[in-house]
């Protein structure tokens, strides 16, 4: 009805007869504008009650953003949980359509309100597939929560030491809900790969090693006694615990650790061990799956936020492939490599002036050099970007329990108020899967101006509801991670050609990811197949190949959502650049795009065209 509402409007000033049409009087037009923002205004407050309303689902998201409200309590993972949560997300939505005038809002509250829509229609599209996710595989619950207590879990006061205490005494009640529903998907015919299985058992493993779990003489502590440990060490050495207190937690703590939370992990490995002879030895996609089609699309759409079928992705990925090949021929040819690209691809895979030492120096020096490539960005994006990030950054390490050798990094997020600085991680078990041509480009796409860059400026966001300080689109925020990337050659990056290789690399591993995913989950490929193709047209070392393909297994259609963003946002570039001409700053564009938030492909669009044609009256 919007739209024709809109078409009829258009219609009758076509249609009116005089030459000239009634200028609207300055009293009119600010009575306009001041209504306009008076609905605005009382939107955003509704949404701010609203977002507030919905925390309260999610303890474990309260703790992430900084709000020590529930500070004692873990989430409820059971189905029905998760369906509440949706009717009263469905409750909310019908609210806002019936009490706010759409066409009264000004243009960003417009883009709320269909934000807040759109919430709800991806809520929705989940709830066929809501079993379809391999809970306790690679990186499942049983890593994730030790790792949400050692990261976000801060003990400032004696309060939050109980409630630390308090959180751990729940982790069997979030395994056992999670395992009835493992249990369940398992009975449905939805089971994960056999190799998830046996990453899901070594990270138990790990977790669960030493003590308290493991008592022996030669145990040495276990992550999670470690960092509890050291945190109400500091509360003694602050005086704000007395060393009598802080003994009587850590038995309490010891206690809970092994027996229920010990005992959970058992269970739950158990039930991997039996269920892992029912899973096919040999890989299978989503297309195995009940109603795996489906499934696959509704992933593909959910990551992408587009309409793009899995054969238009593949194509787009083979055609992306054979672009880049000829750019990397050029680097090859460039650094005098006689050979073929192939060949180039197994030297610089294999030749050990490519990486540094598997020792702890050699560690240091990547993550030193890791930091001065972003030093050395930091000062360039002034040129580049109106808006800069406050928060912090740091480069570390993976904590040992969730390291696995050849993952991909990654970027955490830090507190909305600053009080938790954001972290770019690497899994470091591995030097030889670290590649020293692809630290630059990986520093530029999880540090600045890539994800740090990205949501800090999106968390920091003042004029818009908070929820929209929080929305992630995988599209959107993958996307700008690798055209930053391919933006910080235009910074003045990459001068070294290796490392303008590893640029290629990065952006061919992503083209990449659109070929084998697809092919993964649409076609049937097999997981040979899928390294194989990676390995013909990448020089990513083997064993960061076999990690990768395994993740896209386990997470259909997610690997899709980077290059396909990065195209829309070298798109809506183009359009400006072409639109605008001379006019066109790349400040203001850069702006316009960050200065939303993570919406979803189709809005970010939109919403720079709205800018081209304010720019152009």
């Amino acid at each position: 009805m919007r739209w024709l509402n809109i078409f009829i409007i258009v219609l009758l000033f076509a249609a009116c007869s005089e030459p000239q049409t009634a200028s609207t009087s300055p009293q009119a037009q600010a009575q306009t504008d001041a209504n306009v923002q008076s609905e605005t205004e009382r939107l955003n407050a509704w949404l701010d009650a609203q977002y507030e309303e919905q925390l309260e689902f999610s303890p474990q998201t309260r703790t992430r953003l900084g709000d020590k409200t529930d500070y004692d309590q873990l989430d409820d993972y059971t189905l029905a949980g998760q369906l509440s949560e949706l009717e009263w997300l469905r409750n909310s939505v019908s609210t806002m359509q019936q009490e706010f005038d759409y066409e009264a809002l000004s243009e960003d509250g417009k883009l709320s309100f269909d934000m807040w829509a759109y919430g709800l229609e991806q809520a929705q599209s989940r709830v066929p597939y809501m079993n379809h996710g391999y809970i306790f595989g690679r990186g499942g619950p049983h890593a994730s929560l030790p790792s949400f207590l050692i990261s976000y879990q801060s003990l400032d006061t004696e309060a939050d030491v109980q409630a630390y205490l308090s959180r751990l005494g729940e982790i069997d009640r979030v395994f056992m809900e999670l395992l009835d529903r493992s249990r369940q998907a398992a009975a449905d015919g939805i089971r994960q790969p056999r190799f998830a299985y046996d990453f899901a058992l070594a990270e138990i493993e790990r977790v669960t090693a030493g003590v308290p779990f493991n008592t022996s003489d030669d145990s040495p502590n276990s992550p999670l006694w470690v960092d509890l440990q050291t945190k109400i060490q500091a509360l003694v050495d602050e005086e704000v615990l007395s060393a009598d207190s802080a003994q009587t937690y850590l038995s309490q703590a010891q206690n809970i650790l092994a027996n229920e939370v010990l005992d959970a992990n058992t269970q739950v490995a158990q039930w991997l061990e039996e269920d892992r002879e029912f899973a096919f030895a040999q890989s299978q996609g989503a297309w195995a799956l009940p109603d795996g089609e489906a499934y696959y699309q509704h992933r593909l759409k959910l990551m992408t936020t587009l309409d793009l079928s899995a054969d238009q992705i593949h194509e787009i990925g083979l055609a992306e492939v054979a672009r880049l090949r000829s750019e990397m021929e050029a680097i090859k040819n460039q650094v005098g490599f006689t050979q073929s690209l192939q060949d180039f691809f197994v030297f610089t895979r294999e030749d050990p002036q490519f990486y540094y030492p598997n020792t702890d120096e050699g560690r240091q020096e990547y993550l030193d050099i890791n930091n001065e490539y972003l030093d050395f960005i930091n000062e360039k994006l002034p040129e580049y970007f109106g808006l800069l990030p406050k928060a912090s950054l740091i480069v570390s390490r993976v904590e040992s329990f969730r390291e696995q050798a050849g993952a991909a990094q990654h970027y955490r997020a830090g507190a909305p108020d600053g009080s938790r600085p954001g972290v770019f991680y690497s899994h470091m078990s591995d030097m030889s899967t670290l590649a020293k041509f692809q630290i630059e480009d990986i520093a530029y796409h999880e540090g600045n101006p890539g994800h740090h860059m990205q949501i800090s400026i999106q968390q920091e966001l003042t004029e818009v509801p908070r929820f929209r300080t929080q929305y992630r689109t995988t599209a959107y925020t993958e996307g700008w991670g690798l055209y930053a990337e391919w933006l910080a050659k235009e910074m003045g990056g990459f001068e070294d050609p290796y490392s303008d290789f590893g640029r290629l690399a990065g952006e061919i591993w992503r083209a990449v990811r659109l070929v084998v995913d697809t092919g993964i989950h649409a076609k049937q490929w097999s997981q040979d197949q899928a390294v194989q193709y990676f390995l013909d047209n990448t020089p990513i070392p083997e064993g960061a190949v076999r990690s990768e393909v395994q993740r896209y297994f386990a997470n259909p259609g997610q690997a899709t959502a980077y290059k396909i963003g990065m195209m829309a946002f070298q798109e809506a570039r183009a359009n400006a650049e072409a639109a605008l001409g001379d006019d066109f700053d790349i400040r203001t564009f850069h702006d316009i795009v960050l200065g939303a938030g993570a919406v979803p492909i189709p809005m970010m669009h939109a919403r720079v065209e709205r800018w081209i044609q304010e720019s152009q009256q």
